[in-house]
């Protein structure tokens, strides 16, 4: 008798474990390997981004790198303000946007202006 309740102690004891050890795994899976490869993807594409070209920061502001080096990266904004961050401030790279030609595309705008709307000034009623 004294050793079937050892035996019962020891499967539910390894029970526990191989729950604890299937918890873990799902938790590592669903939430700290895809975590990690975001912050991965984020790391390289800050790296990909090279001297000239437009960039975006983790804050928000969208300027011209015109220096890089290990410790800083320099941006110029719009306004022409030069300022430095750290690479890893860097979100990534602003692809430009291609010139497009009127003929290409239409707008609304374009439409509206073949027939005016009916004025409802002085409707009263």
């Amino acid at each position: 008798m004294l050793v079937a309740a050892t035996a019962a102690k020891s499967s539910s004891s390894s029970a526990f474990f191989l729950i604890i050890i299937v918890v873990y795994a799902v938790i590592y899976f669903a939430f700290i390997r895809p975590r990690s490869r975001k912050a991965k993807a984020a790391r390289h594409q800050s790296k990909q981004v090279e001297v000239g070209e437009r960039a975006r920061t983790i804050g928000g502001l969208i300027g011209t790198i015109i220096s890089r080096t290990d410790e800083a990266v320099t941006l110029r904004t719009a306004s022409g303000v030069e300022l430095d961050f750290i690479p890893s401030a860097i979100a990534g790279r602003i692809d430009p946007v291609p010139a497009s030609t009127d003929d290409d595309e239409t707008t609304d705008h374009d439409h509206d202006d073949d027939h005016e709307e009916p004025s409802h000034e002085g409707d009263d009623k």
